[in-house]
């Protein structure tokens, strides 16, 4: 067998990433030493410091160098809102929409199959925000997948229990989209939440 060298171990360590494999390793390694050693060292700087720095927010869990990210500390949004996304980068996707509510973020989404239940998403946490007043709506904003709407389902259960407006993002049709490009179920959906205008 032979011996790791560093090299190896480099690009072991890229395949790390969501959707490099060896090949694609190899190459941003070979890059980075052929061509830009001071990027790469700049990138291990930025990761060293991300990894050792960024926590979750003790309130809506997305990434935060804060015990309470900037977003649950501002008072100017609505608090009344809340919108359950299941990774930190749905957070930056509804901001960039204009969201002006807060957050709540369940890394995941219910996986039976995989081992994720209700106590890994952080639900009994969820709870506790539902129960402390104040939030009128929550808009469920997971993955249109098998999971995320069983995941939406589930807490739009919990939601309820407590009185509370449960609301779903409208799926459907994408803005610029073609209806003959679209997919039966995809077109079902635009049809069943279609509304007034």
């Amino acid at each position: 067998m032979i011996q790791s060298t560093c090299l190896e171990r480099l690009i072991e360590a890229l395949r790390c990433m969501p959707g490099i494999g060896k090949k694609s390793a190899q190459r941003i390694a070979y890059h980075l030493l052929e061509r830009n050693r001071d990027g790469a060292r700049k990138l291990a700087a930025a990761l060293t410091e991300a990894m050792d720095r960024i926590g979750h927010c003790q309130n809506c869990r997305t990434f935060s160098e804060t015990e309470i990210c900037k977003l649950c500390s501002s008072d100017k949004r609505d608090k009344a809102l809340l919108c359950i996304v299941e990774s930190p980068a749905d957070v930056h996707a509804i901001e960039e929409a204009g969201y002006n509510g807060i957050y709540f973020v369940l890394m995941g989404h219910l996986s039976p199959l995989d081992g994720i239940g209700p106590d890994d998403l952080g639900l009994d946490r969820l709870s506790t925000v539902l129960d402390q007043g104040g939030v009128r709506e929550v808009i469920l904003a997971t993955n249109l997948t098998v999971e995320g709407e069983a995941t939406a389902h589930y807490i739009s259960q919990m939601v309820r229990a407590r009185n509370l407006r449960a609301t779903r993002i409208a799926h459907g049709i994408p803005m610029g989209g073609e209806l003959e490009y679209a997919g039966t179920s995809t077109i079902s959906h635009a049809l069943a939440g279609r509304r007034e205008i």
